[in-house]
């Protein structure tokens, strides 16, 4: 049995890196990272394409709308439950009246819901990352775009040679 290994390639720009990609969408491999200085339409796209996901919309979005219910919800429990607990009736009015408790339940709405959107998107996105990920290397964050495929030991010499032929400008093997 075969260990499984990193392949990691180097790529000048965007447009060899998203050929690169391409070239391991034609071989049915969908197990990589791509990585670059700055974000690039072209690797996306390809990326996307390999995935099979298009356009997505994100997940953050449900986030930020069960904190705007649980914010709201919140409001209301706090408001209402406050006014019938310590009851304070004042020239016959109701005790829970709702027009006075809507800037508080907005606003509680508001900032649940942006606190958890940011939650959402710091779960969403995998952030912080403490270590690594076997291949990465500091120049793809700086100046250069890469590839790390993972696989097995068998297969990383055909992948290398795709790579090679896609344009890459370095090409080296790492124990993932």
């Amino acid at each position: 049995m075969s260990a499984e290994i990193a392949v990691v390639s180097t790529f000048a720009n965007d447009g060899d890196c998203a050929r690169g990609i391409e070239a391991l969408h034609g071989a049915h491999v969908h197990d990589f990272s791509a990585y670059g200085p700055f974000p690039s339409e072209k690797v996306l796209e390809a990326t996307q394409e390999v995935r099979g996901q298009g356009h997505r919309h994100s997940p953050v979005r449900w986030f930020v709308l069960l904190g705007g219910i649980i914010g709201f919800i919140t409001a209301v429990v706090l408001t209402v439950g406050t006014s019938l607990e310590w009851n304070l009736n004042t020239g016959g009015r109701p005790v829970a009246s709702i027009p006075p408790y809507v800037p508080i339940m907005f606003e509680l709405m508001i900032l649940i819901g942006g606190i958890s959107g940011v939650l959402g998107f710091f779960l969403m996105s995998r952030l912080p990352v403490f270590e690594p990920e076997p291949g990465y290397r500091s120049r793809f964050g700086s100046d250069k775009f890469g590839l790390v495929v993972r696989c097995q030991e068998n297969e990383a010499q055909k992948f290398e040679t795709l790579l090679w032929d896609a344009g890459a400008e370095e090409v080296q093997r790492e124990a993932a």
